[in-house]
């Protein structure tokens, strides 16, 4: 049985405006996440993730990468317990819509 992990990440650069969040949601999808991704106020995008240990790790491989257009400068990571609070992973609004 594979151990569960949580991630919480904060994606910060050109990141908004470029389909980000659906990059994102795509990836979590493949990846069998659950969480959200939401546009944060400041510019930046937060994800919150839950999964197998082995496909967080990849989901923060993939965010410091992004989608085609965007410029990541930098992730800021945490992996708090894994709470179970999520049963799919979601697009929340944001600061911005632009993605």
């Amino acid at each position: 049985m594979t151990e569960k992990k949580r991630l919480e990440a904060t994606v910060h650069g050109r990141v908004q405006g470029v389909g980000f969040r659906w990059f994102v949601r795509s990836n979590a999808a493949r990846l069998k996440l659950v969480g959200w991704v939401s546009n944060d106020p400041s510019g930046s995008v937060v994800v919150v993730a839950e999964g197998d240990d082995d496909a967080i790790d990849e989901m923060a491989t993939e965010l410091r990468k992004g989608p085609p257009g965007a410029v990541v400068d930098g992730v800021d990571t945490a992996f708090p317990p894994p709470t179970g609070e999520f049963g799919s992973f979601a697009i929340r609004p944001g600061g911005h819509s632009g993605d």
